[in-house]
């Protein structure tokens, strides 16, 4: 009996262990608010103290970026904002997107809509693209544009927000930003790779269907027909010499 008794005591006590629960449930939120709310403000502060080095050091940006991701914060995301206002990080990475665009599609009859985000900057470097949020003085006579790799992967991150078709994928150890809407299957992935990896003596890779069987085990079959969708999109080259087939990729 005692032991019956000592379940009914538990039963009744039900509600109010349940009511306990969510109380405590209800300050740890309240509590978790405050916290992210007092972070939200010691970043504003740290943003507004290192303004110019956001600004103009890419190093510096992209920390500051990694810190604001976990509090849910996007300075990227409009220039009316209090973060806009404050930084004009978000029109800087909306211009250099354009930018970007524009290098990938001048050059997609030459590389099928795939091209390195180092030959990206590498080209707008050489045209001179300047943007007055990431310009700085490096002296009295010259003038120095601060932007990095990372930045322009950002930019390309923004315009696959609006659905453009633009996105970025890793190949070895090279970003890649493609333009095309084709989806990209871990078989072209692998073939890419082994091209970039290939000892062509040029800034293309290149790679036969022996290459590719050999390198993955796989069946002709199926390297031949990872490779022609590649071919079909303009993602590859091919060429023939004396019977060998021979496909090159931009790297």
């Amino acid at each position: 009996m005692a032991h019956r008794r000592g379940r009914v005591g538990v039963g009744r006590a039900g509600p109010k262990f349940t009511k306990k629960a969510e109380e405590i449930k209800a300050v740890t939120l309240t509590s978790a608010i405050e916290t992210v709310e007092k972070l939200e403000v010691k970043l504003a502060e740290f943003a507004k103290k290192h303004r110019k080095e956001i600004q103009h050091d890419p190093a510096f940006r992209k920390k500051f970026l990694e810190m604001c991701a976990p509090l849910g914060v996007d300075p990227l995301s409009s220039e009316k904002g209090f973060w806009g206002k404050m930084l004009g990080i978000g029109e800087f990475y909306y211009e250099l997107a354009v930018k970007v665009a524009e290098v990938c599609l001048a050059s997609k009859s030459r590389n099928g809509g795939i091209i390195s985000v180092s030959e990206v900057k590498h080209i707008l470097t050489k045209r001179g693209t300047k943007f007055q949020f990431a310009h700085v003085a490096v002296d009295s006579q010259q003038k120095g544009c601060q932007y990095s790799e990372e930045d322009i992967i950002t930019s390309i991150k923004k315009l696959s927000i609006l659905g453009s078709g633009f996105r970025t994928i890793e190949v070895g150890t090279s970003v890649m930003i493609v333009s095309v809407p084709t989806e990209l299957d871990h078989d072209h992935m692998e073939i890419m790779k082994i091209a970039q990896d290939s000892d062509s003596g040029s800034e293309l890779g290149c790679v036969t269907v022996k290459d590719v069987c050999d390198d993955t085990k796989w069946n002709k079959e199926r390297a031949k027909r990872a490779l022609d969708l590649l071919l079909s999109k303009g993602m590859a080259w091919l060429d023939v010499h004396e019977g060998m087939e021979s496909y090159w990729f931009p790297r």
